[in-house]
């Protein structure tokens, strides 16, 4: 059996996480697919206990910088517990309501039939050491929205916290401020 590699949080580590959307899909343009994902991030929020310090969803991926408090987390447990739910109900919903997206998001390994809304894999964990690190990889991923051209300004896309930080206005996920001990 093949064994999976953990990515295990080190006590006073920040981690920023990519995912994407299987194929690069822009599911993620979709407000419900959103909507579920800020759920599943919120409710992983309460059971591991963790701190979210930035995010964005692109259309096709996204990004979190987050920071768990539990020493030793695996933080794949993590991402889990925020992908799954999502799959879940995207993969139900295309059932009901666009079973024309079915043959797009199926696959066949072995024997084994899947539907994947989320690409294989663990997607990627970069451990944050650093404040100038932290504050690079925030301002990298608020910028991605404008890098795309969907805004002129990162505060302008709603699936972000760049709003927060830059006009301390809501954001659809409540983020956490970052301790004395992270800033510059």
């Amino acid at each position: 059996m093949k064994k999976h590699r953990t990515n295990i949080h080190e006590s006073g580590h920040a981690h920023e996480l990519t995912f994407s959307c299987y194929h690069s899909y822009p599911f993620l343009k979709a407000e419900r697919c959103c909507s579920w994902l800020s759920q599943a991030i919120d409710e992983s929020r309460r059971v591991f206990g963790y701190q979210l310090w930035a995010y964005v969803f692109m259309p096709d991926h996204v990004h979190l910088i987050i920071l768990p408090h539990a020493e030793n987390q695996d933080i794949a447990s993590i991402r889990r517990a925020i992908k799954a739910p999502v799959g879940r109900q995207a993969i139900e919903y295309l059932v009901e309501n666009s079973p024309e997206w079915l043959s797009k998001v199926t696959r066949q390994r072995g024997k084994k039939t899947e539907r994947l809304f989320w690409q294989s894999g663990g997607g990627y964990d970069r451990t944050i050491f650093v404040p100038k690190t932290l504050y690079s990889m925030i301002d990298y991923i608020h910028a991605n929205p404008v890098r795309k051209n969907l805004v002129e300004h990162p505060n302008e896309w709603k699936w972000s916290s760049a709003a927060w930080y830059e006009c301390h206005s809501e954001t659809p996920i409540a983020v956490d401020p970052i301790p004395r001990d992270w800033l510059e």
